[in-house]
């Protein structure tokens, strides 16, 4: 794997873990809202997808570092 691909696969999980710490709790209330109506993920929402999947697989851990990098990081302000 090349430095820029790791680099972006990690940049892309920071910012994905940056978006569910923002928005987890509506994100939670909707995926099971969408479970329960049976609605969660339909075929060819998968199709599209597949392409991004095939990058991901294999770099499931650099992809997760970065997620929880994410969700740790807080802002601190200047007292």
């Amino acid at each position: 794997m090349a430095l820029l691909e790791a680099l972006v696969i990690f940049v892309v999980g920071y910012v994905s873990g940056t978006i569910t710490r923002w928005f987890a709790g509506v994100a939670a209330i909707l995926a099971l809202l969408l479970a329960i109506l049976g609605l969660a993920a339909p075929g060819w929402f998968l199709d599209i997808l597949d392409p991004l999947f095939r990058v991901y697989a294999g770099n499931e851990l650099l992809f997760l570092s970065g997620f929880l990098f994410a969700i740790a990081h807080r802002e601190r302000g200047s007292d």
